[in-house]
């Protein structure tokens, strides 16, 4: 998958033409690729697209327009385009009561050592985080993860017959989840 290059870019005056028919596209591209896992966790596989997507909205929110600044938002997020036999994706710890923003992420600690992986057919594929969200005492509430498999993990994953989930095993918090259906294609 290419990567986000400047030239893609839309100024804000363009974006705002288009992006209220980009929004519910990519609105839908996202609900496809969207995983719960149990009640305090959400994956959210990513693409060119929504990653396109995001640095749009980050120029439009915060009135980036500056070439400087642009090409900051497009290397910040340009390593949640997957690249050949990966998948990106950005997790969500998800907090819905204010009183516990710091509670709740706090209990998932240690979750880049190891806890998190796609299970194929038997064969772990570990989730590489990225280090900055995280120390050996705090963890941010989002986090980027990238699976990379093995070319033969890559083509079992793509065989539907074959069993693949998603695995976390953290002391807090143990769930697997299918990877199957619209969201494995």
């Amino acid at each position: 998958m290419n990567k986000i290059a400047y030239e893609d870019i839309r100024d804000i005056a363009a974006y705002e033409k288009i992006r209220p028919e980009f929004r519910r596209r990519i609105i839908a591209v996202k609900a496809s690729r969207r995983m719960p896992v149990g009640d305090r966790m959400t994956l959210l596989f990513e693409n060119r697209d929504t990653v396109l997507f995001q640095i749009q909205e980050m120029m439009r929110v915060e009135r980036i327009v500056h070439e400087a600044a642009i090409r900051h938002e497009i290397d910040t997020y340009n390593h949640l385009v997957p690249g050949e036999l990966q998948l990106c994706v950005t997790m969500f710890i998800d907090v819905s009561e204010a009183t516990r923003i710091k509670e709740v992420p706090a209990s998932f600690v240690g979750l880049p050592q190891d806890c998190v992986w796609i299970d194929v057919d038997g064969e772990r594929v570990p989730a590489v985080f990225d280090l900055e969200q995280s120390t050996d005492t705090r963890i941010s509430a989002v986090q980027y993860l990238t699976f990379t498999f093995t070319s033969g993990q890559a083509r079992r994953f793509m065989d539907a017959s074959v069993h693949a989930a998603l695995r976390v095993e953290h002391p807090n918090y143990r769930h697997v989840v299918p990877v199957d259906g619209e969201l494995r294609d």
